[in-house]
């Protein structure tokens, strides 16, 4: 099921309203999206039928990962694709033991520390290396097409321009390092 699709969205709508003629209750969501007994579906595995949460994968790792926040939710779905899936073991490393979390370089820090040091979203890759290598805005978008889609002849030719910004000064133990965890 999409929920994106307006259409959905109108299913559910008629939804509430048949609820509220036909019994008189009026359904009503938790805003704040903080109710444990929600996340605690996720906890023992009792995903089925939730868009993007019931394959039996996606299932393991939620029950791994012990979400309590809507981030954690956000994360999973975003870490479960080809891209940022090999961060999966470090993320939930990094949640279940915070104040561990290992950044490659000081700068990351800030960029990383709301997914315990993982690239998890195309936007922290785009916001290295703007941070790291001076990238344009628009530069940086093209190495996060290459990141989220794993285009190797891409990614090479992204690698070759990132080690550049090695060569003018900076450490290249550094890039060489974030480099290889892009990859």
């Amino acid at each position: 099921m999409d929920f994106l699709g307006l259409r959905t969205l109108t299913v559910i709508q008629d939804t509430i309203d048949l609820v509220k003629e036909n019994t008189g209750n009026q359904v009503e969501f938790d805003k704040e999206m903080a109710d444990p007994k929600v996340y605690k579906l996720w906890q023992e595995g009792k995903s089925c039928g939730i868009f993007q949460f019931e394959s039996q994968g996606m299932t393991n790792f939620m029950k791994e990962l012990k979400p309590d926040c809507l981030e954690d939710l956000i994360a999973g779905v975003s870490l479960y694709r080809p891209g940022p899936m090999d961060q999966i073991p470090r993320y939930v490393k990094g949640k279940l033991n915070p104040g561990h979390n290992e950044y490659t370089h000081p700068r990351l820090e800030p960029i990383l520390d709301v997914t315990y040091g993982c690239m998890v979203y195309q936007e922290q890759v785009m916001q290295i290396v703007r941070d790291l290598a001076g990238y344009s805005l628009r530069k940086s978008g093209f190495s996060k097409t290459c990141y989220g889609k794993k285009e190797t002849r891409c990614y090479g030719k992204r690698k070759r321009n990132f080690y550049s910004w090695a060569s003018r000064g900076r450490r290249e133990y550094y890039s060489s390092r974030l480099c290889t965890k892009w990859h």
